[in-house]
């Protein structure tokens, strides 16, 4: 089956590049949205447990888990159908849906229903549909932007979400202590459908995926599966997330609970120091492209984390009082590199991948590297309780240290640019 012609890439003839660009802008606004109202999420939902239910670590953790495992759930078979649909209409229903679902909370609170298992229902249906919200927007990227842009495109996305970062918190922080939790989700609720109607308006649309007469998923994902999994380079990329995003969700799980509980911070202090994160992930967005170019590529990717993960043991190192902020520079230290790994990597991603693989590319990735997130929530959950949470985040710190090797061992350690276009050695499509 030919593959579709990549559409031409729209001009970036001034600083602003890509924003001048009338749908890319709408996405980039979209994100904008969608990201506020999912890192507000991040803070409110485990403090809805925490502080609301008096929920312990085991359940935290449990919590945890529960947003993530729509990963393993639909992980593979959604990068199949993403690639069967066009992808602004599966962004915008999952928006539309995650803004429902949350909405259940404030109203279950409000009703006096709400329970741990509410919360743990409402994080599996939001985690479920933000993987087909996440496979379709990557997925769109070289459809909008052209593959010329794709380093650029990734950069200017990147940092809005770093602002998002920054601002979420901060803003969920007050909130919290104003109104309580589960009602500060309302403002989640409400970004993510104007997130929704964003996309909504992007104008330019991609071809309908071509598709055989008798489309088979097992096929697709098997095609999927072994693009992704022979090629030196997104093997190596997967499996370094895969393991940092075990430990990082492990650190994450018992962060809150020892900010909380053993720090001493109220609601708004927390925000202050999640916030602390999106700054240095706003700094990585803005130097991302310019670091990838002088270091290359390929060490960009293992060259952020080795640098900055080890800083993320500041944390359990800290004790009530100044401490706190020194460490919270840790945290910062972590979201830089982490923003700069991401750039580089997904670009690489996008770029080595045909458009008619792009949804099964991302999904796969997905399901690996976030398949092991559910696990990295209850061991959080299961250390704290055990180790105590100081404990965890050493733990934590340690992997995400050692997320590097996958990389470090393979061809891409020294690749400098991105490649001219897809690998062309993608499997043709079984008749």
């Amino acid at each position: 089956m030919p593959t579709a012609p990549t559409p031409p890439s729209p001009p970036a003839p001034s600083r602003i590049g890509l924003l001048r660009d009338p749908d890319f802008r709408r996405l980039f606004a979209a994100t904008a949205l969608g990201q506020l109202g999912d890192r507000i999420v991040f803070l409110a939902l485990p403090l809805v447990a925490i502080v609301a239910l008096h929920a312990d670590e085991f359940q935290v953790g449990l919590l945890t888990a529960m947003t993530s495992v729509g990963s393993l759930l639909v992980g593979l078979p959604a990068g199949a159908w993403v690639d069967r649909m066009r992808k602004r209409s599966v962004m915008i229903g999952a928006d539309f849906m995650r803004a429902c679902v949350l909405m259940t909370i404030p109203a279950a609170w409000w009703a006096d229903l709400l329970t741990v298992g509410w919360l743990y229902a409402v994080a599996l249906v939001h985690g479920t549909l933000t993987v087909f919200f996440d496979v379709a927007h990557v997925s769109c990227l070289p459809h909008l932007v052209g593959r010329d842009h794709l380093l650029e495109g990734n950069s200017k996305l990147s940092a809005v979400r770093s602002v998002t970062s920054i601002s979420g918190p901060a803003m969920a922080g007050p909130l919290v202590g104003w109104v309580g939790a589960p009602v500060t989700l309302l403002v989640s609720s409400a970004g993510m459908a104007l997130s929704g109607l964003l996309a909504g308006g992007i104008r330019k649309r991609e071809p309908k995926p071509e598709s055989s007469a008798r489309p088979r998923l097992v096929r697709d994902i098997e095609e999927g599966l072994k693009f992704v999994l022979t090629h030196p380079a997104l093997r190596a990329i997967m499996l370094g997330d895969a393991i940092f995003n075990l430990f990082l969700v492990l650190y994450q799980t018992m962060l809150l609970v020892f900010l909380e509980r053993e720090m001493g911070l109220e609601s708004f202090g927390i925000g202050l120091v999640l916030s602390g994160m999106g700054c240095g992930a706003l700094l990585g967005a803005l130097l991302a492209t310019r670091i990838s170019k002088s270091v290359g590529q390929g060490p960009t990717v293992w060259l952020a984390s080795l640098v900055t993960c080890p800083l993320t043991v500041l944390m359990p190192m800290a004790h009530p009082g100044w401490s706190v902020s020194v460490a919270a520079i840790g945290l910062a230290a972590l979201s830089l590199g982490g923003v700069v790994r991401f750039v580089a990597q997904a670009s690489f991603q996008q770029a080595l991948t045909p458009d008619r693989l792009l949804g099964r590319m991302s999904a796969t990735a997905r399901f690996v590297s976030w398949g092991g997130i559910p696990l990295g929530g209850l061991l959080g959950g299961v250390s704290g309780s055990v180790f105590g949470a100081a404990a965890t985040l050493w733990i934590g710190a340690a992997g995400m240290s050692l997320s590097v090797l996958p990389v470090l061992l393979s061809p891409l350690r020294t690749v400098r640019e991105l490649p001219d276009g897809p690998d062309r050695k993608a499997p043709e499509p079984t008749r």
